[in-house]
């Protein structure tokens, strides 16, 4: 998983995709878990042993069937590599705007889904997923076509979860001061003349104090009457 602010360090195959504004910020871009090649590698594999055996037994006289045996296998073995190459171009990225899936070596495909039409997500892990380290995102959008919907074979969901999650729905900012109304300046009149300086509120950070530390407020001595000048015989 790349997890970029500035310019992004993930595959050119996805950098061509991104906006610039999108290019400035944070950027999580994965690839599909391996257990995605799980079964071709087993037909594959499987095809190997089969075609071995009947070579070896009730097809080692019957060379035409033996060759188509072999045939079927081969397939098998190019399917397997198309699959590899697939997996090795396909990723799931998430921008500060959008979420895409890439897929597609000869026929380049781009799933896309503005991060504003996003309205929940969730995961789940089949018992294999658990096991071997991967899941499914499950996105629900406000429209109804959607050209995103799942995303299989994840790794790590949980953390992937959290981080998509966390800009899906960032944090809102601390409120602004109402002194300077963030600013982080205040005017004051000193000798007949507008001096401007650093707001004592918030000391010039623009938001407001959270509770329970110091602010700028005026004091007031318990018991004292404020129309007295205290310094008065």
């Amino acid at each position: 998983m790349t997890q970029t602010r500035g310019r992004p360090s993930g595959p050119a195959s996805v950098d061509r995709y991104l906006l610039p504004q999108e290019r400035r910020l944070r950027i999580i871009t994965v690839r599909r878990h391996p257990a995605v090649l799980i079964m071709p590698i087993a037909w594959a594999v499987g095809g190997l042993v089969a075609a071995f055996l009947l070579s070896a037994t009730i097809l080692r006289n019957d060379a035409p069937i033996r060759d188509v045996v072999w045939l079927i296998w081969i397939g098998l073995a190019l399917n397997l590599v198309w699959q590899a190459l697939n997996w090795a171009v396909d990723y799931f990225v998430v921008t500060s705007q959008r979420i895409m899936l890439t897929s597609g070596v000869l026929t380049r495909k781009v799933a896309m889904m503005p991060l504003g039409k996003v309205t929940d997500m969730s995961f789940q892990r089949t018992p294999a997923g658990r096991l071997l380290g991967f899941g499914e995102f499950i996105i629900e959008s406000a429209g109804q076509d959607q050209a995103l919907r799942t995303v299989d074979h994840i790794p790590y969901p949980e953390q992937l979860y959290l981080e998509v999650c966390e800009m899906l729905w960032p944090p809102k900012p601390p409120p602004d001061c109402k002194m300077c109304n963030g600013s982080g300046n205040v005017v004051l009149a000193e000798e007949r003349r507008l001096v401007t300086v650093t707001c004592p509120n918030c000391d010039g950070t623009g938001k407001a104090p959270e509770p329970g530390n110091a602010s700028y407020e005026d004091t007031i001595v318990e018991g004292a009457n404020p129309n007295e000048d205290p310094n008065e015989d």
